[in-house]
């Protein structure tokens, strides 16, 4: 792997573990992390009281090229939501009577100073 992927890696991961640390937090339960199936991978699952939320995470160290959740474009979160249902038929039990909610845990972090989280809910 390149050192270009690996330090894209890490970034990912560490927005990863920011994001999960903050959404324990506020009261949700991190179920799984990293899912992954032939049709891509959802980054967090958590639940919210009675709502299942698929959570896709964006992690950048600059906003040069626009803040990390304008990278959620529209075939993304259609993709989260096909990626949904494709995990909560592999979780039947941990999915049954929850709703749908599909977030975008937005993580800028710049070289210099503290990282910047946004939580966007129910984006669509």
């Amino acid at each position: 792997m390149a050192a270009m992927d690996l330090s894209t890696r890490a970034l990912g991961d560490y927005g990863e573990r920011l994001a999960c640390r903050y959404m324990l937090a506020q009261g949700l339960t991190v179920i799984d992390r990293n899912w992954r199936c032939v049709r891509g991978e959802i980054d967090v699952v958590a639940r919210d009281g009675r709502e299942l939320v698929v959570c896709e995470v964006k992690t950048r160290t600059t906003e040069a090229y626009g803040a990390p959740f304008e990278a959620v474009t529209w075939s993304k979160q259609r993709r989260l939501r096909r990626l949904a249902g494709l995990w909560r038929d592999d979780h039947v039990d941990l999915a049954r009577g929850l709703s749908l909610r599909i977030d975008v845990i937005s993580i800028l972090r710049p070289r210099a100073g503290r990282a910047r989280l946004e939580h966007l809910r129910a984006v669509c």
